[in-house]
């Protein structure tokens, strides 16, 4: 695990992978108890995922097109 420092105000950062191992976004509910001489946290309850949300979640290998190319520029005139 990696560390992660604690705000003047109580807040920490969880890191980017236990986030999304745990499906912790934005609105996500979360509960804390003490275990001994730790703490454990738990996901109580995360928002559903939005429609359009996951713009630019899908890479591709090709190049890009560009905005004004025409694909009919493609189609050869038959004679």
């Amino acid at each position: 695990m990696e560390p992660t420092a604690v705000t003047s105000k109580g807040q920490v950062t969880i890191p980017k992978k236990l986030r999304q191992q745990l499906g912790i976004r934005q609105g996500s509910r979360i509960e804390f108890s003490l275990v001994g001489d730790h703490a454990e946290m738990r996901v109580k309850s995360s928002p559903a995922g939005e429609v359009g949300k996951g713009f630019g979640l899908l890479k591709s290998s090709r190049a890009s097109v560009a905005a004004g190319f025409d694909a009919a520029t493609l189609l050869k005139p038959k004679l």
